[in-house]
């Protein structure tokens, strides 16, 4: 059923991915602040996260409530049972989900969840497995976009003679789910293996290391193969974990013209992030391909592209009044913030789990 403009910028909207480490931000605070800033919105934001730390939890100036929700390893019906509960005290429109880890939870229970009123843009389960890491090199050939040599392994022997099987250093180490860095010798490698694995589980992925730029790419899929909104962001500086600290958006016929193989291919709905590497010799390389928006996502509603806005569009049937030709030169750099709370609310998120609105 068609929602018309006007109230749509009556939503309540759950936002989650509310962390907000200068290493490694969560996207949450930045969807909140591209939804926020809509000319005539009205409605409320809820903001969702997993820690009691978590910032964007307590930001009065973009979220109005704030939950906690239970880890993934808790179960999906603790997860059902806490969104019932929020949904009973904020009635909920849509839920925007951040954090790669929630997202496989929240197809199984897609239809639990319209049930209680809250919609939501996802991709299918077999979607989402196709961009797995240790699934996403035979997807990414079909198509024909190259990706880096990649090998599971169980064992971080593998590390020590390694080279004699043509695996030279640096080497890259990541998580079958999250995580990774750069191994340039073995006593490294062997570290980020065991600290990546005691997190994340077997097998770890080791992947040959491609030099140049990386250049990614944020849009939304609109499930019958066509990549809307594309807006594209080449990173100028890094933190530690190779999280995008400045940025600059650019165009790149490349990264786009692979982007939008990748989205027909898999026929994607909702949003996504494309990572990539583009080469010396101006080839470009698949690196990854995460189910949500990137914690930049404010860079793409700077620059003409406002896709959390958009995606509330797409979802209520409406034309995608927040979406123009993406301004090329529009640079971002982060930067840390102090949230100030009231003992009062850090208290009642620590007891209860939420920092609600009276009702």
């Amino acid at each position: 059923m068609k929602t018309n403009t006007k109230k749509i910028k009556q939503l309540t909207i759950a936002v989650t991915g509310m962390n907000a480490r200068a290493d490694n931000p969560g996207p949450g605070v930045a969807v909140a602040r591209c939804l926020r800033e809509v000319i005539g919105f009205t409605g409320k934001i809820i903001g969702l996260g997993y820690d009691v730390l978590d910032p964007g939890l307590f930001q009065t100036e973009l979220t109005d409530a704030g939950y906690l929700l239970p880890y993934p390893s808790a179960g999906e019906d603790e997860l059902l049972s806490r969104l019932d509960y929020i949904q009973q005290r904020e009635k909920i429109d849509v839920l925007i989900p951040c954090l790669d880890a929630e997202i496989l939870s929240l197809i199984h229970l897609q239809e639990q969840i319209a049930a209680l009123g809250i919609k939501m843009l996802l991709p299918t389960e077999t979607q989402l497995q196709c961009r797995n890491k240790d699934r996403l090199h035979q997807f990414a050939n079909q198509i024909g976009i190259k990706t880096p040599e990649q090998t599971p392994i169980t064992s971080s022997s593998f590390f020590y003679d390694c080279a004699k099987k043509g695996w030279t250093y640096p080497l890259v180490v990541k998580g079958q789910f999250y995580d990774a860095g750069i191994a340039h010798n073995p006593e490294q490698a062997v570290g980020l293996f065991h600290r990546i694995a005691a997190v994340w589980g077997m097998p770890i992925l080791v992947q040959k290391l491609i030099e140049g730029d990386e250049v990614n790419l944020t849009g939304l899929g609109d499930g019958n193969g066509k990549l809307l909104g594309a807006v594209m962001m080449r990173k100028r500086a890094v933190t530690d974990k190779g999280k995008a600290w400045a940025g600059m958006t650019v165009h790149d016929a490349g990264l786009l013209n692979a982007a939008e193989k990748l989205v027909a291919g898999l026929t994607w709905s909702g949003p996504l992030e494309v990572e990539m590497m583009r080469d010396k010799h101006g080839d470009y390389y698949l690196i990854e391909i995460n189910p949500r928006f990137p914690a930049w996502i404010y860079l793409a509603k700077a620059s003409g592209n406002n896709l959390p806005w958009a995606l509330l569009e797409i979802l209520h049937q409406q034309p995608l009044s927040e979406l123009t030709p993406p301004i090329a030169g529009t640079l971002f750099i982060r930067y840390a913030q102090e949230t100030i709370v009231s003992l009062a609310d850090f208290e009642a998120m620590m007891m209860n789990g939420e920092r609600a609105v009276a009702v």
